[in-house]
């Protein structure tokens, strides 16, 4: 394909591209570079198709939000992610991910029902409980400690067994089996298999919960499935989807987050000080705001001509959204590059923006807003257990984060 490609086109900068040694916590430098010189450019992805990068702030929103701009991958001139993704499209079921409304609404109404703010604000005493369990027992464990394994990943975990309604003698079960569906060390069949495993288990508890009462999400699924508005199946595979972009949001936020404030500690200091709620809340906006896991963008494709940024998208081109890179749009967020747990960071594009902003931010939130404010006021001498060019960070993951965080006190 990029052989009939004329120079100007050949010469484009590639996308996703690599951070700066010595600067994990930055968005890659040629991003950066791209949004400096235009809120709109070209690039080109890993099949030598030519793209919309949108790296402005405003330009994000007016896009995102623009129903002219679509998320259906079966659309010839998607720009995919990778090879898998291409191939994939071909076979993957309607989500929330990669549907238009109404069908986008449709499943998205059945997905917010544990996710409204006053259902997450219920859940805090029971993050909070599970947050200092999990903190005494690292306390308690050996040191160096892995608070990816210690407390990033069973957090969020827990949660959502919770807010699905799996019952207690079903939970480790369920914890393995979605442990091994994110695990980058399983190999394709293992994670094949435990996706298989859980889909099996929610269907199967989906369909117990059609006939004999229970707690959580799956109750109510259960009872959108005898409604006629969804079926076992589709209902199962938004179980997993929750579960997936709930251990993704969360968990690579808390190691993180936890890496680049311990490179920060006048910042970790306003976390470890305050039990000030306002405070709490809007640190955690601003590391979100800071780090932006979202790492290799938003993929969409224009139905219809659009205008925006002095350039015109014309139908069937494919965009690409970098949101860390408009979270460090300067004219929104001044000096970017500074981790400022005090600034005004609300208007932050971390969970997306328009209709497909994550479902369960508000949960996210809340989760990072209680370890935050707990694990660096409960171990005060927390510290990295190496050096921090020692750390290995996800630089191939859709999210990025680190795969394990060494930490002693």
């Amino acid at each position: 394909m990029t052989e009939t490609l004329p120079d100007s086109l050949r010469e484009l900068p590639e996308f996703p591209s690599p951070r700066a040694a010595g600067c994990p916590f930055n968005p890659p430098p040629q991003q950066l570079a791209a949004a400096a010189a235009a809120p709109l450019s070209r690039v080109r992805i890993w099949n030598g198709s030519t793209h919309w990068l949108v790296t402005g702030h405003a330009e994000q929103r007016a896009l995102l939000s623009d129903q002219r701009i679509s998320a259906d991958e079966k659309l010839p001139g998607f720009p995919y992610q990778n090879a898998a993704g291409q191939e994939g499209a071909k076979h993957h079921p309607v989500t929330i991910f990669n549907s238009d409304d109404p069908e986008h609404s449709r499943i998205r109404r059945m997905m917010t029902f544990p996710f409204t703010l006053k259902r997450v604000e219920a859940l805090r005493p029971k993050i909070q409980q599970i947050t200092d369990e999990l903190i005494d027992r690292m306390l308690a464990g050996p040191k160096p400690a892995d608070l990816v394994t210690e407390l990033a990943l069973p957090l969020p975990t827990q949660m959502i067994c919770d807010l699905l309604g799996v019952p207690i003698k079903d939970q480790a079960l369920f914890q393995r089996a979605a442990t091994v569906a994110v695990d980058r060390h399983a190999t394709p069949e293992e994670n094949q298999r435990s996706s298989q495993e859980l889909a099996a288990y929610l269907a199967e508890l989906i369909t117990r919960r059609m006939t004999e009462p229970g707690e959580g999400w799956v109750a109510d699924l259960a009872e959108r499935v005898k409604a006629g508005d969804t079926t076992v199946p589709e209902a199962a595979l938004m179980g997993i989807v929750l579960l997936i972009a709930g251990h993704e949001t969360s968990a690579n936020m808390i190691g993180l987050g936890t890496a680049a404030l311990l490179s920060n500690p006048d910042q970790l200091a306003v976390f470890r000080d305050s039990q000030d709620p306002k405070v709490l809340a809007a640190g955690t906006e601003e590391m979100l705001r800071y780090l932006s896991i979202a790492q290799h963008g938003l993929r969409r494709i224009a139905l219809e001509d659009v205008e925006v940024g002095g350039e015109v998208i014309r139908a069937g081109e494919g965009l690409v959204f970098p949101l860390p890179v408009a979270n460090w749009d300067a004219e929104v967020f001044p000096q970017p590059e500074k981790l400022d747990l005090h600034r005004d960071a609300r208007a932050h594009h971390a969970f997306g923006f328009g209709i497909h902003q994550c479902v369960g931010q508000q949960l996210a939130r809340v989760e990072l807003q209680v370890v935050y404010g707990t694990i660096y006021r409960r171990i005060p001498t927390l510290a990295l257990a190496t050096d921090i060019e020692k750390i290995e960070f996800k630089q191939d993951h859709f999210a990025y984060g680190v795969h394990s965080l060494p930490v002693t006190w």
